[in-house]
């Protein structure tokens, strides 16, 4: 039964060096959540974002309230 669902934990990321960016795809609008590193503009992918749904997952995984930038 699904009574009682654990909430996913917040997990944390370092906003001091890491800013929430989505990838996405001029050839197929492929769409990845991801951190880019301030400094170096490196990317580190977190998962694929198929819908609105997924976004908001994300946006609560993290704990994220502002809107967060696209990048192509």
């Amino acid at each position: 039964m699904g009574l009682f669902k654990k909430k996913p934990a917040v997990q944390s990321y370092d906003r001091e060096n890491k800013r929430p960016v989505i990838k996405a795809s001029i050839c197929n609008g492929e769409q990845v959540a991801g951190f880019k590193d301030i400094h170096t503009d490196k990317f580190e992918e977190i998962m694929l974002i198929r819908g609105a749904a997924d976004l908001e997952k994300f946006k609560s995984m993290y704990g994220i309230e502002e809107e967060i930038r696209k990048e192509y």
